[in-house]
């Protein structure tokens, strides 16, 4: 019995921390939110900066201030923050120092779990789509250093949508 309990709890627990439950479902519903933030117009004119250093004229200007192309628009699924996605994508530096990419496989994710940058981006594409996305440190890694990103760098992300 007390095995039982302890595996009603672990569940439940996974459950209510998760912060989205299977989309569809009519006994729960998703409550992941983005936390709201503010980029600061410095990382806004940083990120337009190096935009105009490589010529590149035809991103749009996210309200939340991040910059992104889409390369394919995409015909299937759109994702939310409660949706497991499937992509590909390439991470790299305003140097074009590539810092992560996606092998043979798509890599999977909770897009509650990603990089607020990506939280907002990803869902302007349906399945079968490309962005190109700009991000201010702030909707990044913010001041935080990771293996290959330096603290308060600007990163540029290619992701192609396969799966929502």
């Amino acid at each position: 019995m007390k095995k039982k309990i302890l595996v009603f709890a672990l569940v439940l627990a996974s459950v209510l921390t998760s912060g989205c439950l299977k989309e569809g479902s009519s006994s729960f519903t998703c409550t992941a939110t983005i936390p709201p933030i503010t980029v600061p117009d410095t990382e806004v004119q940083a990120v337009e900066a190096y935009l105009a250093s490589k010529s590149i004229t035809n991103a749009t200007k996210h309200p939340k201030g991040f910059y992104y192309i889409i390369e394919t628009a995409g015909t299937g699924k759109q994702p939310t923050l409660c949706t497991s996605v499937a992509i590909y994508y390439k991470g790299y530096l305003t140097n074009d120092t590539v810092f992560d990419q996606t092998g043979a496989n798509p890599a999977v994710f909770q897009l509650s779990n990603l990089i607020q940058g990506w939280q907002y981006g990803l869902p302007l594409i349906k399945v079968g789509g490309k962005i190109k996305l700009f991000l201010p440190p702030s909707l990044a890694y913010g001041n935080r250093a990771l293996s290959g990103i330096p603290a308060n760098s600007i990163l540029i992300f290619e992701i192609t949508l396969v799966g929502a």
